[in-house]
């Protein structure tokens, strides 16, 4: 299936949104992958590129992300077909409330009433369904069902189900509570630090500058690269398959395993593109 959604496109100077809204089809988004043990306690469950994790802990599991609305079907066929039960996830986490990463959540929150942590303040954007969004807010395309956090976390907090911990690094700008998740895991008895990384691409029709599209922005991105850099890291993932180079990966996992996904370098420069991609945006705009 493919969406059909409003994007609001950048072009220079201050445009109304009537003006910006154009057609974008995104067919990758519905599209089923199958899914892959990753590392340690870590599965990918998501479509071709948006990222959903399953991590297993002998207490139940945590659901980190949820793709697009009407995926729900793709994502629990992917766990089952891993051999776990969907009604075994016992907390739901978020990178950031975006539709296209919590267009399931709402359905995965009833079915399985695990609780959901969220780092503020995404937990009011997902609240009123993307309706609040500093970009999206009045194109209805990007909304989604609603839900409430039942935990409200800030930067530095912890999620611990099991024998898992998961750190919440706030990093935001892409939304104002976008979230980095930090864990240590163990695979064929070596350590990995891993590192969720938090989106820090600037949507096109966002204002960094004159007329921001909140205030602070351009400092919270600045903030968010900074945050980024400090992390050492090992396995490099993030909200979207290609962010990360997961299809390559995939398939170099067939012959290396674990050593596929450990991309230092990969994660450094990733941050450093967006981060010179943000830096030319800022000066463009500022002319």
């Amino acid at each position: 299936m493919r969406l059909l959604i409003a994007l609001m496109c950048l072009v220079a100077g201050a445009v109304s949104a009537a003006e910006r809204v154009v057609a974008f089809d995104v067919p990758e988004w519905h599209q089923p992958t199958p899914p892959l043990h990753i590392a340690g306690p870590i599965y990918y469950v998501g479509t071709k590129d948006l990222a959903v994790y399953l991590i297993v802990t002998p207490a139940g599991h945590i659901m980190l992300d949820g793709a697009v609305p009407g995926t729900q079907s793709l994502i629990e066929a992917s766990i089952r077909q891993l051999g776990f039960d969907p009604r075994d996830i016992h907390q739901l986490i978020i990178s950031h409330a975006h539709f296209d990463h919590v267009g399931t959540l709402a359905y995965f929150r009833k079915f399985t009433q695990a609780p959901l942590a969220v780092m503020a303040p995404d937990d009011e954007l997902l609240k009123s369904g993307g309706r609040a969004d500093y970009l999206y807010a009045d194109l209805e395309a990007f909304h989604f069902d609603p839900v409430s956090a039942d935990r409200v976390l800030k930067d530095g907090d912890t999620v611990t189900l099991g024998n898992v911990t998961m750190t919440a690094r706030h990093t935001p700008g892409h939304t104002r509570g976008c979230t980095t998740w930090v864990m240590n895991i163990s695979d064929g008895g070596k350590d990995y630090r891993v590192v969720f990384a938090g989106s820090t691409s600037v949507n096109p029709g966002t204002q960094l500058v004159q007329a921001p599209s909140y205030p602070g922005i351009a400092d919270d991105y600045r903030h968010s690269f900074d945050v980024l850099a400090s992390l050492q890291t090992d396995l490099f993932l993030s909200a979207h398959a290609s962010f990360f180079g997961f299809a390559s990966k995939r398939e170099r996992a067939k012959r290396e395993g674990v050593a596929a996904f450990v991309d230092p370098q990969g994660y450094a420069s990733a941050n450093n593109a967006k981060k010179a991609a943000f830096e030319a945006l800022v000066a463009k705009q500022s002319q």
